[in-house]
Formats: C-alpha cells, structure tokens, sequence
C-alpha cells in the first residue's frame, strides 16, 4: 500500500508539472508527456497482443504515435486551411499506409517469418501471406488502441487554437483547453477513487465478474455519482477565478453542461478500464506493465483516458459549436 501512495504521488506531481509548464512555458511540455504515455502504452498492448498468440511487430507499434503526433501538429498548425476533420483523415491514412508497410515488412523477411512462424508453432494451413497480413492487422490495431485515441488528448491540449474549425472558440478567452485537460483526468480519478472507495464499503453483486471480479456494481454507480459532484463543484472552483468566469460567462458555459460531460465521462472511463481488463484476461496477465511499483503498467493507469480523450473532444466540440 505505502508503495502504492508514492507512486500515485509522483503521477501526481509529473501531472501537475506538465500543466505548470503548459500554463507558463509551452504547449508542447503537455504535448511530450502524452507522447511518453502513448509511447509506452503502445508498446503494453503489443507485448499483450503477443501473450494473446495475436502477433505483431511491437518497434512499429511503439513508434507510431510520434507519427500520429506529428500529423496533428502540423495539421492544428494549419487549422486554418485544412480544418481538424482533414488532420484526423490523415491520420487514418496513415494508419492504413503503416498496416500496408507493417505487412510489406514481413512479406519481404520471408526466411525470418517462416522461421518465426515454426517457432511459434503456427499452423501449417496458414500461408507467410496470411501471416503478414494477420501480423500487420494486429500492429494496426495497436494503432487505433491505444495510438490514435490517445493522441485526442493533443488536441485537447491545442483546442484554444482551432479557431478555424471551432468559431465560437474565441468567446472562452482561450481557458477552454486548460479546463477541458482538467476534467480529462479529474473524471477518470474521481471515478476509479471512489470506485473503490464506495464497492469497499457496500460491496454487493459483481459488474462483471469474468472480466475484473473486483468491480461492483454499487461501485461503479457510486464512483460515478461521486464523480458528477466533485466534477461541478471543481467547476464552481474554476468559475470562481474572475477571468475564468469571465470567459465562460461570455461562452454561455454553464454548470449543467460539467455535470452531463462529467455523468457520461465517468461511464465511458469505466467501460475503459473493462475493456483493458478484458485484454488482460485474454492474455491471461495481471497488470499491462510493470513501469509503476504497485500500479502495473503505462496501459494499466491510463486505460480509462484511452476512450473519454475523444469522447471530452466530442463533447466540449458540440457546445462549442452550440453555444
């Protein structure tokens, strides 16, 4: 347990640096960090793939979202004339472009693919072909999960700047990203903290058994209503900061609209905290990674960011357009 706090103090203190930095310095320290846990967790999830017999080509895997973080930088740069919906376009494009070098790479390494495929006693009936194309379909994935829907969070962290895509983003006096980033990984603490707290107390049947029997129902409902309330009152915090309020008075930002993004947040970080625990059975492994003493891997503690990155991006993206 001591292990366990220092740990989580240190995730801590590397967050609260990054939004220092990102407050007096730069973007771009943010920018790096979420490189470094994209990175990492890539890199999980194809050693995952690998336990699960889904085999792949993990260098490719864990050096493709530097691919993905370029692209969106270059294309927020630009947000004037190509527009957010174009960068993510390239990006699946080079998703697409990566699967077909990823099975290029090991069509052409016929003699270390075969003997690869002897070794790992795969079937007869399976040609080198089919081979290359089940390999580079398995480091594709590693592409969308955790890559691509990680590198969201780079836009969230550059959302003041899509002026062009956004209209009405001026009207948040450019506080809109710094809050947005705030409530991206308030929810998911929130949620997970009083997950925990609350299925200790009660306990009460499984949420689902198979796939993380430590989970509750009375937990997860628990972690999210908790979630809500500390979400809005974080908002009430945050309005309470002249400026701020200034802003969001201007937007039209409201408290109602931090407690619907929170109530669904909370829902969607949890699914992903399932879906990683799913992978985890299937591989039959207890945490992703081994990065952080009493916490598991990169995967293990950002699982829950994974999908509300773009799910907070949809959401902050339709007020602003509404508002």
């Amino acid at each position: 347990m001591k292990k366990r706090l220092l740990t989580s103090l240190e995730i801590v203190l590397v967050l609260a640096l990054a939004f220092v930095l990102k407050i007096l310095v730069s973007d771009y320290f943010f920018d790096a960090l979420i490189l470094l846990v994209a990175c990492f967790a890539a890199f999980e999830t194809s050693k995952m793939f690998t336990k699960m017999g889904k085999y792949n080509l993990t260098y490719l895997a864990t050096f493709f979202p530097i691919i993905l973080l370029v692209s969106n930088l270059v294309g927020m740069a630009y947000d004037a004339t190509i527009g957010l919906t174009f960068t993510l376009l390239i990006d699946i494009a080079l998703i697409v472009v990566f699967f077909g070098i990823a099975f290029l790479w090991t069509s052409f390494n016929r003699k270390k693919s075969l003997n690869e495929m002897k070794i790992r006693k795969v079937s007869k009936e399976i040609t080198l072909t089919r081979y290359s194309f089940n390999k580079a379909f398995n480091t594709a994935v590693t592409f969308i999960y955790p890559s691509f829907l990680l590198m969201f969070m780079t836009i969230l962290n550059h959302l003041d700047s899509l002026t062009s895509t956004f209209a009405n983003m001026d009207k948040f006096g450019g506080y809109l990203s710094l809050t947005v980033l705030i409530f991206m990984f308030l929810i998911p603490i929130f949620t997970d903290t009083f997950a925990y707290i609350t299925g200790g107390l009660i306990g009460g049947k499984k949420l689902a058994p198979k796939i993380s029997p430590n989970k509750t129902i009375a937990g997860a409902v628990g972690g999210t209503i908790w979630c809500v309330l500390l979400s809005v009152c974080v908002y009430l915090i945050l309005n309470a900061i002249n400026p701020i309020y200034t802003a969001f008075s201007v937007a039209g930002f409201q408290f109602w609209h931090i407690l619907l993004i929170s109530l669904f947040g909370s829902i969607i970080c949890q699914l992903g905290d399932l879906f990683e625990s799913f992978l985890k059975r299937k591989a039959e492994i207890k945490d992703s990674g081994k990065i952080f003493p009493g916490h598991g891997g990169m995967l293990d503690r950002f699982d829950s960011y994974i999908f509300v990155a773009p799910y907070l991006l949809l959401a902050f993206g339709i007020l602003v357009l509404v508002i």
